[in-house]
C-alpha cells in the first residue's frame, strides 16, 4: 500500500516535468531544426526493491581480522557490490532472533568475490539462509556464467504463492551455443 501511495503521490510530478521537457524539446526544434530524441532506463528506481536474491551460508570462517561468512553464489549473480561497491541490506532468515555479530559476507567465485563488508547480522551458521534486499534491478540481467557456473532460478512471489519464472541453468544451457569444431 505504501508503494501505490508514494506511485499516486510522485505521479502528478512526473507528469508535470513531462510536460516541461516535451516544450523544452519542441523549442528546440523549432530554434534548430534538429529532432531529438531522449531515452532512459528507470529500472534501479522502478524495480529495485521488488526484488530479493536469497543465498546459502556454506562455510563459516573465523580469521584475525574478520569472520567471513561464505555462500553458496557469487558476483555472477549479483555482480554490483564487487564491481562498484553497491550497498544492498543482508538478513539472516534463518536467525532472525539471533547476536548481532560483525561478518563479511563473501561468494564463491575468488578472493574478490565479496558481497559486504564489516556488516552487522544476526548470528549466521553454517546452512542459513540469507537474502539481499534491493536486489530487483540489474540481479540477472547483469549475472552471467562466469567460471561456467549456473544462474539460479528467478521465483515470483504473487498472492502468497511462490510462482517459477525462470528455471535454473542445466549442464546444458552453458553447452548450447558452443561450436564444435574440427
Amino acid at each position: 500500500m505504501r508503494l501505490l501511495l508514494i506511485f499516486f503521490l510522485v505521479l502528478p510530478v512526473f507528469f508535470l516535468l513531462g510536460q516541461k521537457v516535451t516544450e523544452a524539446f519542441k523549442n528546440y526544434e523549432k530554434e534548430t531544426g534538429k529532432n531529438i530524441e531522449v531515452w532512459f532506463e528507470p529500472g534501479k528506481f522502478l524495480v529495485s526493491e521488488a526484488g530479493y536474491f536469497v543465498v546459502k551460508a556454506n562455510v563459516i570462517k573465523q580469521t584475525t581480522a574478520t569472520v567471513f561468512v561464505g555462500v553458496n553464489s557469487g558476483f555472477n549473480h549479483l555482480i554490483r557490490p564487487m564491481f562498484y561497491e553497491a550497498y544492498h541490506r543482508i538478513e539472516n532468515l534463518s536467525n532472525p532472533s539471533g547476536s548481532d555479530r560483525i561478518y563479511t559476507v563473501v561468494g564463491n567465485i575468488c578472493e574478490t568475490d565479496t558481497f559486504a563488508w564489516d556488516r552487522q547480522l544476526k548470528e549466521v551458521r553454517e546452512g542459513d539462509y540469507l537474502v539481499f534486499y534491493n536486489a530487483g534491478a540489474y540481479g540477472f540481467e547483469m549475472s552471467s556464467n562466469f567460471n561456467s557456473r549456473y544462474k539460479p532460478a528467478e521465483v515470483l512471489i504473487k498472492d502468497g504463492k511462490a510462482l517459477l519464472i525462470r528455471k535454473r541453468d542445466e549442464f546444458e544451457d552453458l553447452l548450447k551455443n558452443q561450436v564444435e569444431v574440427l
